[in-house]
């Protein structure tokens, strides 16, 4: 997504002005000496400005680098973790080298690798924070955002390439010039015919050679980076002919983006006011959700006797590899291994035999971010496929129409599951999941919401003792909605933490909303995976006739 001069300029002043209005913390400081110290090559091409993202597997530098041409260009630099795995990096870097570049997904342009530390460069793309815009977008930024998306699922899903991690804060957007990036791959996976190499590795496991390097240095592009003049590399930076002293990672602080520290200006979480990832926390308004699916109850396992050792001398242990084996031990049989078809009586019940707790734990990938997750994820489907990134792009369309989000908050699976139910129905859920192999038990049954009067009550633009919502949906109100619902005569509505008027809220457009997004949503919603629309349908879909691919 390469940008026309003019705009590049007006983006990079617009970048080191904001930058300059603030400084930068000491543990960012301390963070971008140890990067340049890791990697000093950086150090002789980057000016790195500040750290604009962090995560759990990488950390997001903003830097600047001169080119060839004498033009100054913006990047963001990626370092990751130095524990990721050397298939994974490669898988990435092969994502965003064969996909990257076009149609709304980001590119690499360059990588540097020292050692066990990576740093993917990539163009930096000027982007506001989700949380701060999904209350302030009309309906026509809307139907711009969610047609993006599709399109950058559909060139994605073309390679067979799995995303994993489809949410708000891996879709950049720019509200102001209506630009949108794709990123992070750090959880993708290939399709069965997957036409990205590495994802193939990924998925067998059986990964052989050597790193990342080789495939990204003949994939680079032909504009080359220039060593920055002395008067305008990093101050802080030491230049040294020796190698640079071995010290631990700067200590491990509590990673918070700027979208979760922005979670106290924005819209209540429709499930539960508090964060119900917290453990610790109690969760109000999840009582009644956590109560439908509780977790399995153990039968009791008859208790082993115990010998108490007490009154006798303990010897002394060898090392088992200095131990050798009595022919007793070495001809113990092994314990047997329980029959698929034994089958028992806790069958589509809400406890679980000792016949079910002696076979081997279903695996299945489950990698994402929790909220997004498909209910075959949720379930430990172990086919799983691009469905999965569609259902996810569901619950962002749910967000942005309901302008509430996060709209699924979760401590585990299960909960999860329930909230989906709630929205979705019971009946409708425990259907689903019986065609792709897994039966699902709920205590009461849960009616199937309307998606229209769901999002319009959230938004404020219906009245929530009209909207007939359940009582789970009350903890989501704000004091001030029922202030104002009380019969206040200058009633407004609540949308992004921010009261709006009816008249603001019809210039939005929130006022003319066509039944065909809300055919979208409930079709990128489907519970079942096999009829789950694609990308390259949904874009097909009468919502776009006016909008030009």
């Amino acid at each position: 997504m390469e940008a026309a001069p003019t705009v590049q300029r007006s983006t990079h002043q617009s970048v080191e002005k904001g930058r300059s209005r603030h400084k930068i913390s000491r543990d960012v400081e301390t963070d971008i000496a140890y990067l340049y110290e890791v990697l000093p090559q950086l150090s002789q091409i980057f000016r790195i400005i500040d750290k604009i993202g962090e995560g759990t597997f990488s950390s997001v530098y903003l830097a600047e680098a001169q080119m060839t041409d004498g033009s100054r260009r913006m990047f963001a630099l990626k370092h990751l973790i130095p524990t990721s795995h050397p298939v994974r990096i490669a898988a990435e870097l092969q994502c965003l080298t064969v996909a990257g570049g076009t149609e709304n997904v980001m590119g690499v342009t360059y990588c540097f690798r020292k050692e066990h530390h990576v740093v993917i460069v990539m163009p930096y793309m000027e982007h506001q924070t989700f949380v701060d815009v999904v209350g302030s977008l009309s309906f026509e930024d809307v139907k711009h955002y969610i047609f993006h998306l599709l399109k950058a699922l559909r060139h994605i899903h073309k390679f067979g390439i799995i995303h994993r991690d489809i949410k708000p804060t891996n879709f950049l957007f720019n509200q102001q010039r209506r630009e949108y990036s794709l990123v992070d791959f750090g959880l993708a996976q290939g399709t069965h015919d997957t036409q990205i190499e590495l994802l193939k590795v990924v998925k067998s496991k059986a990964y052989k050679g050597g790193g990342p390097s080789k495939m990204v240095e003949e994939s680079l592009g032909k504009q080359k980076l220039v060593p920055l003049p002395p008067n305008t590399r990093n101050p802080a930076v030491q230049f040294s002919t020796k190698a640079p002293a071995k010290r631990p990672c700067p200590p491990s602080r509590f990673k918070h983006s700027k979208e979760l520290l922005g979670l106290d200006k924005a819209p209540r979480s429709v499930f539960g006011e508090k964060n119900v990832n917290d453990t610790n926390s109690h969760k109000p308004g999840t009582d009644k959700i956590e109560g439908l699916l509780s977790k399995p109850k153990r039968e009791e396992v008859i208790p082993r006797k115990i010998v108490s050792s007490k009154h006798r001398s303990v010897p002394v242990r060898t090392p088992l590899n200095q131990r050798q084996k009595t022919p007793a031990e070495s001809q113990k049989p092994k314990p047997p291994a329980v029959s698929p078809m034994l089958t028992c009586n806790c069958y589509m019940t809400d406890r679980v035999c000792n016949i079910c707790l002696s076979r081997k734990q279903q695996v299945a990938p489950r990698a994402g971010t929790p909220g997004f997750r498909a209910p075959e994820v949720l379930t430990k489907c172990p086919n799983q496929g691009t469905a999965i990134d569609m259902w996810s792009a569901g619950v962002i369309l749910l967000s942005l129409l309901s302008g509430r989000y996060p709209f699924f908050k979760a401590n585990d699976d299960l909960i999860a599951l329930t909230q989906i139910m709630t929205i979705r129905g019971s009946k409708e859920t425990i259907e689903a999941a019986k065609t792709f192999g897994k039966s699902i038990v709920c205590s009461r049954e849960l009616p199937r919401l309307d998606l229209r009067i769901l999002c319009e009550t959230l938004r404020g633009l219906r009245s929530w003792d009209d909207s007939s919502l359940p009582a789970e949906f009350q903890a989501s109100r704000n004091p001030a909605e029922v202030k104002l619902d009380a019969g206040s005569p200058a009633k407004k509505h609540m949308s992004s933490g921010s009261l709006k008027s009816s008249a603001e809220l019809q210039e939005m457009g929130w006022d003319k909303v066509p039944d065909d997004v809300y055919d979208l949503l409930d079709k990128l919603l489907d519970l079942n995976p096999a009829t789950r629309i694609t990308a390259s349908i949904a874009l097909q879909h009468p919502l776009f006739k006016d909008m030009t691919d």
